[in-house]
């Protein structure tokens, strides 16, 4: 049963805004308990490099992605993803971006704030690239900077952007709106959340530019996460017509 607010809490300013806050603030401490006793390893599901075990370094707010959300956003998108390009941003323990290698994306740009985990998947990248499980013209970059920050000043484009930032930074908008610069009409972008993201339809002054540009394709929940796939649209949502 959802949490009750005193009744006379609806008269009081701002009221609604900070009971929704409060429960924003539950949601992400929830899936922080969940990422808390996740396994210290992951393994790839799919493509050549099925079952190999991805390590996952001991960093605050690293939430590695579950082989069963992996195994619902890939029948999403399709199992074979030869040609396409590919940008994990906030990449972690890079299970998402590399699922996507290891189903044949051309291009994965996997960007990483934090030294020690960028470090770690330059490591993981290596390995998996060399000898016979290399796949021959893929390209597999590990960059460490600002997730947000890149893909601001990004002068390429992806078919595909993974957006699974901390929780606890409210960077959802500013992630959301940086990856609709970086994705074409008809590209997608994958988030997870604490809670469930929506797009508008209309503009709003004051709204986040993705809320009109992205279309949301299918969502899911697994524990205390949202994740969601989004498309993005041929043109802006407009405001309709005054007097129409």
């Amino acid at each position: 049963m959802p949490p009750r607010f005193p009744r006379s809490n609806a008269s009081r300013p701002g009221a609604p805004e900070a009971a929704r806050s409060g429960v924003r603030e539950r949601q992400t401490q929830a899936a922080q308990r969940v990422a808390g006793g996740a396994s210290q390893e992951v393994r790839l599901i799919g493509g050549r490099w099925k079952r190999t075990p991805l390590p996952v370094p001991v960093s605050a707010g690293l939430r590695p992605t579950p082989a069963r959300v992996r195994e619902t956003l890939f029948n999403w998108l399709g199992q074979d993803m030869s040609g396409w390009r590919v940008l994990d941003a906030f990449a972690g323990s890079g299970a998402l971006g590399l699922e996507a290698a290891s189903r044949g994306s051309e291009r994965v740009t996997l960007i990483e704030r934090d030294a020690a985990l960028a470090r770690s998947l330059k490591t993981v990248v290596q390995r998996l690239t060399q000898g016979a499980s290399a796949q021959p013209g893929q390209h597999i970059e590990v960059m460490q900077a600002d997730a947000v920050a890149w893909m601001r000043g990004a002068r390429e484009s992806f078919d595909l952007v993974f957006l699974d930032p901390p929780f606890d930074e409210g960077l959802f908008d500013a992630a959301m709106d940086a990856a609709c610069a970086c994705v074409p009409a008809g590209g997608w972008v994958y988030v997870e959340a604490p809670h469930e993201l929506a797009p508008s339809t209309s503009v709003g002054d004051g709204q986040a530019a993705w809320r009109t540009e992205l279309t949301r394709h299918r969502h899911g929940q697994a524990g205390a996460v949202h994740f969601h796939l989004f498309q993005r649209v041929a043109y802006r949502v407009s405001s309709p017509t005054p007097g129409a």
